[in-house]
């Protein structure tokens, strides 16, 4: 099948002799689904063989630890460090290669950024990664390489290539970006030797090059082999861009098959995992500028969300080829669809990094997606046909109604959605700041399921009276603002956060929200960049507490360029007509404003849920009806339940 609206997304190319179908591969992302010992499991073939299912041309297998002494990063993360590994990496290949896509796989060294925070760390020069030395403290400081030991780790690359063609993998690709072992060599942030690998521009790229050389030697010279790159780390001391540029060159004379440019490290995680904070097609500048100087494909990725960026990029000749990573944990079925003229069909990656980034290197956890609740669940929440058909009402239609109704009707029971407002619940509100727009396309696409699947929508409030006809219930029915107690609160000058978003209430020029929360927050930045003069009050110490790690950065850069006054540890008293007035270390103070936002949390609607079961009516809670929550929260409670019922 050939797309009519993304002809070029749907070409074949090559890399090396190997011919893709199309341009789009799954780009390496660590999962931790390995086992302890880094052999692969059935529960990383279940996830891999879904995601080479989903169209792709190429899967590149998450990073394979190169070697036992200080390779391995993460819990259970892949290996590839002993022959020991090889059958179960052959499983894993012919699992992708039966589905129709090629197998390829990612080899790397850690360094530095060692979650594990075990010794030894190793890298050129005894530089901690922030985050480690945080969390460890002297424990953290790296072991600095010697000559023999940098010569015992380039063979290992060699040896750990020959491995992945040995197992059938048709293309390995090197890890030399996002602060890993080779990016702590090529970078002046973490590289302070004075000898053949320290310094110059030339010897700061001098493993890389005799990396390629051994992989050569060992796999042969027709066995296509790609590496990644940071365009640059975004450090202030790092290295720019001419570097990588410089890099590539030598590197394309060595034999290099292809570019995959990527961007960032995981002290600048915002520009690696960027969160939608963060502009979308974010690191695809670098890819661009690599390719205008090299001959061999250039593989962009990061944050290309949608299929008519990654066409863009293609068209334009921005890149080569599009590597896609969450985008694929959101729909694994995003290649297909495209292919198929479906974009709307597509579940987009919101950027939300709470599934993934935050699940795996902050709690040690399997990934899974704020937006698909099957990743890392392959064959175990599967949507199956219910054993009885039955009429099911879902009260509520934000994002864990629309789910729980997409997954009910998609099992075969007939279901009715009630909703007193517009469908989106929530999100509508959530998407208002252009720094959260990603959701907007999330909303559409769930819209898009509801009325593709006909699901009934019934524009009115939903009442006990009106549900008796109906096997079940599912309560959908969200939460509510808090509105606070404080004297002073029946002042027109004072508004709910949500109905400045909503277009309910409108916000004056001087402004003052109080609640340093996620609402607050966000409310209190959009306001700044749209014009306001806002002045954010709070008791809490800090700011933005329940984001995630890499929206907290992304947010401070922001606020950074603004002029939002921030007044922590700092109670209001009481709401005047002309302002606020404040207490901060036992003095009081008033804080003029046209307006003043609360953003004060919210409490569960449960009401009719309660009235439901009072009567002996078969109901459920699910979303923020149970606890205020995110959206993850609420798509994955409307999923489980739609597979129960």
């Amino acid at each position: 099948m050939s797309s009519k609206m993304f002809p070029h997304l749907f070409s074949p190319a090559k890399i090396g002799g190997l011919e893709l179908k199309n341009r789009i591969m799954k780009a390496p992302q660590s999962s931790g689904m390995s086992n302890m010992d880094g052999t692969v499991s059935e529960r990383l073939v279940r996830y891999y063989r879904k995601q080479a299912a989903g169209g792709s041309a190429m899967i590149i297998v998450e990073y394979a630890y190169v070697d036992d002494i200080g390779a391995k990063s993460a819990h259970c993360h892949l290996g590839i460090s002993s022959n020991e590994h090889i059958p179960g990496l052959a499983w894993l290949a012919e699992n992708i290669e039966e589905q129709g896509a090629i197998p390829a796989i990612q080899i790397e060294h850690c360094g530095r950024q060692k979650f594990l925070g075990t010794q030894p760390i190793c890298a050129p020069s005894a530089i901690p990664w922030p985050k480690l030395w945080d969390q460890y403290g002297v424990q953290s400081v790296p072991h600095v390489l010697t000559i023999e030991e940098i010569k015992d780790i380039v063979s290992a690359f060699g040896d750990s290539a020959l491995r992945a063609k040995q197992a059938g993998f048709k293309l390995v690709e090197l890890h030399g970006a996002h602060g890993y072992l080779l990016t702590n060599f090529f970078s002046p942030t973490t590289n302070h030797r004075t000898d053949l690998y320290g310094g110059s521009l030339e010897n700061r790229m001098r493993i890389y090059i005799e990396i390629i050389r051994d992989v050569r030697k060992k796999v042969g010279p027709d066995f296509p082999v790609t590496i990644r790159l940071s365009g640059t780390d975004y450090e202030p001391d790092g290295f720019p861009i001419e570097d990588t540029i410089a890099l590539a060159k030598a590197l394309e004379n060595e034999g290099m098959d292809a570019f995959h440019i990527s961007g960032g490290d995981h002290h600048t995680m915002i520009h690696q995992v960027s969160p939608m904070a963060i502009p979308v097609c974010h690191n695809v500048w670098a890819a661009e500028a690599v390719k205008k100087e090299v001959s061999v494909p250039v593989i962009a990725s990061g944050s290309i969300t949608l299929p008519e960026y990654a066409e863009e990029i293609i068209a334009s000749g921005k890149g080569d080829f599009i590597g896609l990573g969450r985008p694929l944990w959101a729909d694994p079925e995003w290649p297909k669809k495209a292919e198929e003229d479906r974009s709307e069909d597509i579940r987009p990656c919101i950027r939300c990094n709470e599934g993934c980034l935050e699940r795996t290197f902050f709690q040690y956890k399997a990934i899974t997606c704020a937006v698909n609740p099957v990743i890392s669940r392959e064959g175990e929440l599967e949507i199956e046909p219910a054993a009885v058909k039955r009429n099911i009402a879902v009260v509520g239609g934000g994002p864990g109604g629309m789910e729980a109704a997409r997954v009910l009707r998609l099992r075969g029971h007939d279901v009715t959605i009630f909703e007193k407002g517009e469908l989106g619940g929530q999100l509508k509100e959530a998407s208002v700041p252009e720094f959260k727009s990603d959701i907007r396309a999330l909303t559409k696409s769930m819209i898009t399921a509801v009325e593709k699947l006909q699901i009934p929508v019934i524009n009115s409030e939903a009442k006990a009276s009106d549900l008796s006809q109906y096997d079940a219930v599912v309560c959908a029915t969200g939460s509510v603002s808090k509105k606070p107690t404080l004297p002073g609160i029946e002042h027109e000058i004072a508004v709910d956060a949500f109905d400045v978003l909503n277009g309910k209430a409108k916000a004056g020029k001087k402004v003052v929200v109080l609640g340093v929360g996620l609402v607050g927050s966000e409310t209190a930045l959009y306001l700044s960049e749209t014009g306001h003069d806002v002045t954010l009050v709070g008791r809490k110490a800090t700011i933005m507490k329940g984001v995630a790690a890499t929206d907290f950065l992304a947010y401070s850069e922001r606020i950074k360029e603004t002029d939002m006054e921030i007044c922590t540890l700092t109670t209001p008293l009481e709401i005047a007509e002309d302002g606020v007035i404040v207490e901060h270390k036992g003095k009081t103070r008033k804080i003029e404003a046209d307006t003043v936002i609360y953003a004060f949390g919210a409490d569960v609607e449960q009401d009719l849920y309660k009235e439901l079961k009072e009567q002996g009516k078969e109901a459920y809670l699910i979303g923020d009806a149970v606890f205020p929550g995110k959206i993850m929260d609420a798509i994955h409670t409307g999923y489980r339940l739609g597979l129960k019922l």
